[in-house]
C-alpha cells in the first residue's frame, strides 16, 4: 500500500541476495502504469571480483555503542577477509534529520485521507499517540510551508549524501546502530539510494540482527554482490527457525 509517494520504495524479501538479484532483474524498470518508475540498467555479475568495487564502511556508526556492535564488528572482519578494502567514510551532518520526517507524516495522512475523514480510522486497533491513526490526523495540520521547507534541506541532503558516496560503491553500515546511525536510516530513505539488509548474527533470544549495503543511486547491482559474497561465507541467511524446520 502507498504510504509516502516520495520515499516509498519497493523491495524484495528473499533467502539470499542472489535470490533478490534474480526477482529485481524480472522487475525491474517502468511498467507504463507509475509514472515515477524509471528504466535503468541492472547490470548483475555474480562473478564480480570485489577488488573491483570501491567499498567504504560508515566509521561513526561501527564505533557507537550499540546492542549489535559484537556482530557489526564480525562482519568487518569478515569482508576484509574477503579481500575488501574497507575505506572509513563518514556521512553528512548538521541537518535536521528527525524534523524532515514530516515529509513522510504528511504524504501518509495525504494516502489515507478518506480512511481519516470517514472516521473509519477509529476502526484500527492501535491508537496510541505515536500510532498511524493518530499520525494521520495530527499531520492534517503540519502547514504547507514546512513541508516545503523541509523538501528544500532534503534536496540539499540528497547532494551531500551523494558527494559523501562519490569515492566509493557500497558502504557498510550497522542496520540499527543507535547514534549516528539512526540518521542514515532516515538520511538514505530521503535521498532514495539503495540497501540490501542481510542477516549477521543472533542475539541470546534468537532473534536475527543485520548489516546493511548502501549503494550508489541506482547501484543495486553492487550492494547485492558484496552482500552476496558475505552470505557465501557464512550461513545466517540460511539457519531456519526450529519451528519452521521441515
Amino acid at each position: 500500500m502507498a504510504l509516502s509517494w516520495t520515499m516509498d520504495k519497493i523491495g524484495v524479501l528473499a533467502r539470499s541476495a542472489e535470490d533478490c538479484a534474480l526477482v529485481l532483474d524480472a522487475i525491474h524498470g517502468a511498467d507504463g502504469i507509475d509514472p515515477a518508475a524509471r528504466s535503468m540498467a541492472f547490470d548483475w555479475d555474480a562473478q564480480l571480483d570485489l577488488s573491483e568495487l570501491r567499498v567504504g564502511y560508515f566509521k561513526g556508526a561501527f564505533e557507537a555503542d550499540h546492542r549489535g556492535r559484537p556482530f557489526d564488528e564480525e562482519s568487518l572482519r569478515v569482508l576484509r577477509g574477503l579481500g575488501v578494502d574497507l575505506v572509513p567514510v563518514e556521512l553528512p551532518k548538521g541537518y535536521p534529520l528527525p524534523a524532515l520526517r514530516i515529509i513522510l507524516d504528511a504524504e501518509a495522512a495525504a494516502a489515507f485521507d478518506e480512511l481519516t475523514r470517514s472516521g473509519r480510522d477509529d476502526l484500527l486497533v492501535q491508537q496510541t499517540a505515536g500510532s498511524w491513526p493518530n499520525t494521520f490526523r495530527t499531520a492534517r495540520l503540519i502547514p504547507a510551508v514546512e513541508y516545503i521547507q523541509a523538501n528544500r534541506v532534503r534536496t540539499m541532503v540528497m547532494g551531500a549524501m551523494a558527494a559523501a558516496m562519490d569515492g566509493i560503491d557500497v558502504l557498510v553500515t550497522p542496520t540499527f546502530g543507535g547514534g549516528e546511525n539512526d540518521d542514515v536510516l532516515l538520511m538514505t530513505n530521503l535521498t532514495g539510494h539503495p540497501a540490501t539488509v542481510v542477516p549477521n548474527g543472533f542475539t541470546l533470544e534468537g532473534t536475527p540482527v543485520s548489516i546493511s549495503f548502501i549503494g550508489r543511486l541506482w547501484g543495486d547491482p553492487d550492494t547485492l554482490r558484496v552482500a552476496q559474497a558475505y552470505q557465501d561465507v557464512t550461513d545466517f541467511n540460511r539457519r531456519i527457525p526450529p519451528l519452521f524446520a521441515v
